[in-house]
């Protein structure tokens, strides 16, 4: 059970996520607007949640093949993930960074995506049809849903873990949102101060996460081989 809370942690750190909340907090009336993303989101999730669970068909993969393949494939990523790590913490990646400096000059006068734009609006109501396109299941959490399905637990059981698994996965907006319902003008200052920080240290960061994730990947495999 405890691997399918790990799925939950993975799903969280969602890319189009990430996005949406760090332009929400940015906008006015940032409580509204994540109120009605997270409502838009949790209609979404939980409804793909359920519906993967108990339509997921048994599975068929041999116990064998899965020993053998899931080691071998963690630690194929752990390795491909320190390789990119090691390319972009010793500045390898030059050529690659000049081009992506080079697409962010050319974005600039493109209009933005439909979903930023509608966010930008500043409603609840926008927020909450964004929330629902937004938050369809990703890679993570099928899998949790996937391994959820396999664990047979009583349907009343398997409801509540769906919706604890969706609690977790959408902490980048409840966390905001309780701060901001709890003490409104701390969580502004603590906003602004980590935007902030990640635009000085954010790529240090990353590269120090992605190395300790590549290490827990290769371990992984090794243990399990």
């Amino acid at each position: 059970m405890g691997q399918v809370f790990v799925f939950s942690l993975t799903a969280a750190f969602n890319p189009s996520l990430l996005a949406a909340v760090t332009l929400m907090l940015a906008l006015e009336k940032p409580k509204r607007l994540l109120s009605g993303y997270l409502v838009g989101a949790m209609v979404t999730s939980i409804t793909c949640g359920l519906v993967l669970v108990f339509a997921l068909p048994s599975s068929s993969t041999s116990s064998t093949a899965k020993h053998t393949v899931n080691p071998v494939l963690n630690i194929a990523l752990g390795v491909l993930l320190l390789l990119v790590v090691f390319v972009a913490g010793t500045g390898r990646d030059q050529r690659r960074r000049a081009w992506s400096e080079r697409r962010r000059e050319a974005a600039k006068d493109k209009a933005p995506p439909r979903w930023r734009r509608q966010l930008s609006k500043g409603t609840a109501r926008d927020t909450f049809v964004v929330g629902v396109l937004l938050s369809f299941p990703g890679a993570s959490y099928i899998a949790g849903m996937n391994l959820l399905h396999r664990q047979h637990l009583s349907a009343s059981l398997t409801v509540l873990v769906v919706l604890a698994f969706n609690v977790i996965a959408l902490m980048l907006l409840e966390i905001p949102l309780l701060g901001y319902l709890i003490k409104p003008e701390a969580t502004a200052s603590a906003v602004q101060g980590v935007s902030s920080w990640l635009t000085r240290r954010g790529g240090q960061v990353a590269l120090i996460a992605g190395a300790a994730l590549a290490i827990i990947l290769i371990l992984r495999g090794i243990i399990n081989w």
